[in-house]
C-alpha cells in the first residue's frame, strides 16, 4: 500500500528525485519493484518540498495517477529543493476524501507520510481519538486511517516529543490498538528525516556530508542503497543515518550490545552509518 521517498541533500530539480531515476517514485506508482502489499499506486499522489528561508513545506497534492498529471512535468523541472518528501497511494479505501487523502500530510514545519494500513480501521482506533485534542480532530484533513495515524504523531510532536521518540511511540499504540497493522511512517522537517520500518520494505541510501535519501525501495541499482530490518526506527541527517530496533508491544527494551551514539535515551542504538 503505496510507495514513498525523502530526500536531504543539494538543490535539485524535483523531476531528478521523482521521475528520471530508472526506478522512481514516478515508476512505482505502476511497477513497484519491492511492494509487499498491492501492486498499483494509482489512487493520488503528493509532494512536499522546502525552499531556502522559509520553514514551511509546500505541497502539489492530486487525487488521480501521478502519470496521468500533466502538470507535474513542468513543476518538476523548474522547482529546485534540497529536502524534498512525496508519495504515490494506494487507498486503503479507493475514492475516500480525493486529494486531501493522499501524502504528504503538512503541520507546522513537518511532511509526513504512512505506507501501510490500520487493521480494523476505524473501530480499532476509537479509543486512541479520546487523547487528541478536539481541534485536532476535528482539523483532520482526510477520514482515513493515515490522516488518523498523523493527528497521533502531531500531538506528540507539539506536546515536545523528538521526532523519533513520537513516531515510535505511535507505531508502538497503533500497533497494540490494532494488531497486525502496518505502519512504515517518514517524516522530515527538513532538516532531518526519520521514519519506521513496520510492515513493509524500507531502505536508505547515505552519502555522508552529501545526501540521504530515505525510500519504500531504492530508485536505482546503486550498490550504496541499504535495506532497514522490520521493526526498526531510523533517524536520519545529511550526514549520518542511526537505526534502532522497534519492540513489538508489551516487549521490554533492553540496550543492545555495544549501543552508542546520541539520540533519544528511550531506545538503544543498533548502529550508525
Amino acid at each position: 500500500m503505496c510507495r514513498h521517498v525523502a530526500y536531504l541533500g543539494p538543490q535539485e530539480p524535483l523531476g531528478r528525485i521523482l521521475a528520471e531515476p530508472p526506478h522512481s517514485l514516478y515508476r512505482q506508482s505502476w511497477a513497484p519493484r519491492r511492494q509487499r502489499h498491492g501492486t498499483v499506486n494509482a489512487d493520488g499522489f503528493g509532494v512536499g518540498w522546502y525552499a531556502d528561508g522559509d520553514p514551511e513545506p509546500a505541497r502539489y497534492r492530486r487525487a488521480g495517477p501521478i502519470w496521468a498529471d500533466r502538470s507535474l512535468a513542468d513543476l518538476a523541472r523548474v522547482v529546485r529543493s534540497g529536502a524534498v518528501l512525496a508519495a504515490v497511494r494506494d487507498a486503503t479505501l479507493a475514492g475516500a476524501d480525493a486529494e486531501a487523502a493522499a501524502a504528504p500530510f503538512a503541520a507546522d514545519r513537518w511532511l509526513f507520510s504512512h505506507n501501510g494500513a490500520v487493521t480494523g480501521w476505524p473501530g480499532s482506533l476509537a479509543p486512541l481519538v479520546a487523547g487528541l485534542p478536539a481541534a485536532d480532530v476535528l482539523s483532520l484533513e482526510a477520514r482515513n486511517d493515515s490522516a488518523l495515524v498523523w493527528a497521533l504523531v502531531l500531538a506528540r510532536l507539539r506536546g515536545g516529543d523528538e521526532e523519533g521518540q513520537a513516531l515510535a511511540d505511535t507505531v508502538l499504540e497503533v500497533a497494540a490498538a490494532a494488531p497486525g497493522s502496518r505502519l512504515n511512517l517518514l517524516l522530515t522537517d527538513g532538516e532531518s528525516i526519520t521514519a519506521t520500518a513496520w510492515g513493509d520494505t524500507l531502505w536508505y541510501l547515505s552519502e555522508p556530508g552529501r545526501r540521504t535519501v530515505v525510500a519504500s525501495e531504492p530508485y536505482d541499482d546503486d550498490p550504496r542503497w541499504r535495506e532497514v530490518p522490520d521493526r526498526t526506527l531510523l533517524v536520519a541527517s545529511r550526514t549520518d543515518v542511526l537505526l534502532t530496533p522497534l519492540k513489538e508491544p508489551g516487549e521490554a527494551l533492553s540496550p543492545a550490545p555495544g549501543s552508542a551514539g546520541t539520540g533519544s535515551p528511550s531506545f538503544p542504538k543498533e548502529s550508525r552509518t
